[in-house]
């Protein structure tokens, strides 16, 4: 690959805003690598900057000169780069503490100390007032790494032991180690290469965690004797359908360790008795394929969400000893057409789930006898109410959170027998602008096909669809996740400046139930991609937005539907943004080499299929680059991305260069200590919104607040 030479650069002229020399881009030499399936040849010019290594100079050197290059250019947005970090940076809470929730005998709480990048867990004995003592420090023990996260975290029945997992690259490969919390010292127990999520059995001695597999997928559940060798380790269980994902939690009445399996279309829920020092795994309902469901166990009793006949689940429960006969499990909450059912907790007297209506998501709330039912829900046109958290299933109190677009995250208390409701915080979100100057509504948008596409808004008092504002426009539409409206201190940057910031609630997501989802799956895909482009025409139509000042945003598989709607034409789209971007969809989707490859065929389709091949293909945003005009853009990664790999979007941009056409702006920055979800550190990651929007203000000649 040749040393420096695998760089060139092209005489592309970006001139600079306020004057000075032009600016080339680096130009990443082409070296073709021919890829071949279903008798269809590709070539990839671009292929040579994959390096699983991470340490090739050739591709090192052509990261650092994209990182340098936006430095340049942007070198003149630094004031108002940091203008923007000190705005939002005033919205966090410097000393913030969360609302400390009960887990046996302790209240425990994370919180942060003003000026430090990482949470420390504390705890207090008896009382949520009683005498705090901190029993894990983030930042101490991220030390001077430039990335640090702590993943999953339990501690013993007993109170004395902590069990932690730590990952120092975002590459979500995981250390297990363990606290002794009466000492405050390190054990010997040290478990390299797991994943986040980690249980205790109840004899206080062992514990449980997950392995991965070589393309990084948790596959293996293992036991661990404190003070033994971890090569003595006994596996408890191993998935082999590559097409699964696995997780690991405790029930909440602490009697089993659940290990939950998933794919796209089946789930399968195994339980290891948490009393048993030898245990073994058994289903709670062996997998069939298409039916996914959840579980939650009190003593001899579970409840479960299903999709048993119902696309959009119903809850049903049943006797313990009865799980695996779907026969004798008892209908709850019917199967509604209109209404996707969520999240369960169940109660030692009620079992509360979340529903969709309407895209709004409410909490429903009813007694186990059958005595209860009613709604936790608000008044605003568009809100999300969701599980907070409830460690105790023996308890009346069920603790859940508020929030909308206009307003922060509030943490409540609702006493379930007497309906009494205690808020317990609301989020800080500083007075730049108030809460109270914002305000949020739902627009109907119509899709080219007559499909109705919610579209949520957040926008200062006092604005109008005047058809002059800017409007950053959010999307995901994958997995039927559900694009719940929630608090974004963030936006508001934006939205004091006059822009309108607005969610697009497209299909592939979970907002109006299964339909929804397949309706932007597999061979039904790109829909996800008309109606972002459709939502975006909406909001220029219904004088939301300026034809000239629309900005699409994604972010990870967002960044696909990001990437595919950068080829639309005409496009609607003055600017794009994405961070993570999935945009190498065929090539990735063929290399089972790669984390989540097989986890992913029965979502975006197996491209071994010729059918799934050619439609991956008509609309895979590095395979449909071409000589056209883009938007401006600026594309985000992180070179220990175990999800989307860095190489995706660095070849993405490295095409877009070659093919291009016009003067529009193209931006590319790799973090080069970070991984999918960004740095860790929560002033850290401000940084990198701050240059995305310092971006955005200077490419559409804004930067002034209102």
């Amino acid at each position: 690959m040749g040393g420096a030479s695998a760089v060139l650069l092209l005489a592309l002229a970006v001139p600079l805003p306020l004057g000075g020399e032009p600016l080339s881009p680096p130009v990443a030499r082409k070296h073709p690598y021919v890829i071949e399936l279903n008798g269809n040849t590709r070539t990839d010019e671009y292929y040579w900057l994959r390096d699983d290594t991470r340490t090739n100079p050739d591709v090192l050197h052509y990261l650092k000169a994209e990182n340098d290059y936006l430095a340049a250019a942007l070198a003149h947005t630094q004031p108002l780069q940091e203008q923007l970090f000190a705005e939002m940076s005033a919205r966090l809470d410097p000393d913030d503490t969360e609302v400390p929730w009960r887990e046996g005998r302790y209240w425990y709480a994370w919180r942060y100390r003003k000026g430090q990048e990482h949470p420390l867990l504390t705890r207090r004995s008896g009382a949520p007032h009683a005498p705090e003592v901190v029993i894990l420090d983030a930042n101490q023990q991220a030390g001077t790494d430039a990335f640090y996260e702590i993943g999953g975290w339990e501690v013993s029945r007993d109170g004395k032991l902590l069990v932690f997992t730590e990952d120092r690259t975002g590459r979500e490969i995981h250390d297990l180690r363990v606290r002794d919390l009466v000492s405050d010292a390190l054990l010997p127990d040290h478990i390299p290469g797991a994943f986040s999520q980690v249980a205790w059995a109840n004899d206080n001695r062992s514990l449980y965690y997950i392995r991965l597999d070589e393309a990084l997928r948790p596959n293996r559940v293992y036991r661990h004797r404190l003070g033994a060798n971890a090569d003595a380790d006994v596996l408890v269980y191993e998935e082999k359908d590559r097409t699964f994902d696995m997780s690991l939690k405790k029930t909440r009445d602490a009697n089993f360790v659940m290990i939950n399996l998933v794919s796209t279309l089946t789930t399968e829920t195994r339980l290891v008795d948490a009393n048993a020092a030898a245990a073994t795994s058994a289903p709670f309902r062996a997998r069939e394929k298409d039916h996914r469901y959840s579980v939650e166990i009190d003593g001899d009793e579970a409840w479960i969400l299903s999709n048993w006949d119902a696309p959009n689940y119903r809850l049903l429960r049943t006797p313990l000893r009865d799980s695996a006969d779907k026969s004798r499990w008892k209908e709850v909450l019917p199967h509604r057409t209109d209404v996707p059912l969520f999240d369960l907790a169940l109660f030692r007297g009620f079992a509360v789930v979340n529903e969709v209506h309407g895209g709004t998501l409410k909490l429903r709330v009813l007694g186990r006898a059958g005595d209860e039912d009613f709604f936790i829900e608000g008044d605003e046109p568009a809100y999300s109410a969701m599980l907070g958290d409830n460690a105790e299933i023996e308890t009346d109190t069920l603790r859940y959170v508020y929030t909308s677009l206009a307003t922060p995250a509030t943490v409540h208390d609702v006493n379930l027998r007497t309906g009494e409701d205690v808020t317990l915080k609301r989020d800080f979100a500083g007075t730049d602008p108030s809460p109270q100057s914002l305000r949020t509504e739902r627009l109907a948008v119509t899709a080219r096909d007559g499909a109705l596409i919610p579209v949520t808004l957040l926008y200062a008092a006092g604005a109008r669809p005047d058809g002059t504002r800017a409007v950053f426009l959010h999307g995901y539409g994958a997995y039927a996740a559900v694009f719940n409206p929630e608090f974004n201190r963030e936006v508001l940057s934006l939205v004091k400046r006059g822009f309108v910031y607005a969610i697009a609630h497209i299909r592939g997501g979970g907002e109006f139930g299964r339909a929804w989802y397949d309706a932007g799956r597999v061979l039904n895909k790109k829909n996800t991609f008309t109606d972002f482009t459709d939502a975006a025409r909406g909001l220029v139509k219904t004088g939301w937005a300026a034809p000239d000042r629309v900005i699409g945003f994604g972010r990870s598989a967002g960044g696909l539907l990001i990437g595919a709607v950068a080829n639309a034409q005409p496009n609607p789209f003055a600017l794009l943004v994405t961070e993570v971007p999935f945009v190498d969809l065929v090539t990735t989707m063929m290399d089972e080499s790669i984390p989540l490859t097989s986890f992913e065929w029965e979502e975006w389709g197996d491209p071994h299929n010729p059918a799934h091949y050619d439609y991956m293909l008509s609309y895979s945003p590095y395979d449909q680059v071409a000589a056209r005009v883009y938007p401006h853009m600026l594309v985000t990664t992180g070179l220990w991305d175990a999800r989307v790999q860095y190489w995706e979007p660095a070849k993405w941009v490295a095409r877009l260069r070659a093919n291009k056409r016009g003067d529009s702006r193209l931006f590319f920055s790799t973090d080069m200590s970070a991984g999918h979800a960004g740095l860790a550190g929560r002033y850290q990651r401000l940084r990198e919104t701050a240059l995305e929007y310092a971006f955005i203000l200077n490419t559409l000649g804004a930067g002034s607040p209102q």
